[in-house]
């Protein structure tokens, strides 16, 4: 029984990282692409963050999902005035004038703790150096 269990508990870990790979597509050096005539933005949130703490976050009045320390949104965007904040009376945000054929990096941080449960959002432009290594240990939210 204890031997089942063992075998069980294996495959199980097996299948963990396997699903981990499916969900980050920058795994083992993968690129970073644009899409043709579209803007794409890249929300990172590093690890270690200010806050352990869930952010929702929405691109123009839209929810795009939550995002937790270590994890990322890659966003498709057609050309022109974006703005990407936080839900509710998370009042951080930022707006980006995107252009077509080009990739942007956004920098969610998140503040707020057990006493301060409402998160408080923070974004920044990212230079791509510091953006593609955070994003090489980074899980995708959209899962």
């Amino acid at each position: 029984m204890f031997k089942r269990l063992c075998v069980l508990a294996a495959i199980a870990m097996l299948a963990a990282c396997n699903s981990m790979s499916l969900y980050n597509p920058q795994a083992g050096g993968s690129r970073i692409e644009g899409t043709p005539g579209k803007g794409v933005i890249y929300v990172v949130r590093t690890r270690p963050d200010m806050s352990y703490l869930s952010a929702p976050i929405m691109l123009d009045d839209r929810m795009i999902g939550s995002t937790y320390a270590g994890t990322y949104y890659r966003l498709e965007v057609d050309p022109g005035r974006h703005r990407i904040s936080g839900y509710s009376a998370d009042n951080g945000a930022i707006t980006l004038d995107v252009q077509p054929d080009r990739i942007y990096f956004v920098q969610h941080t998140v503040s707020g703790s057990w006493r301060a449960t409402n998160p408080h959002s923070f974004f920044s432009m990212m230079d791509e150096a510091r953006a593609r290594a955070a994003l090489a240990s980074a899980i995708s939210a959209a899962g």
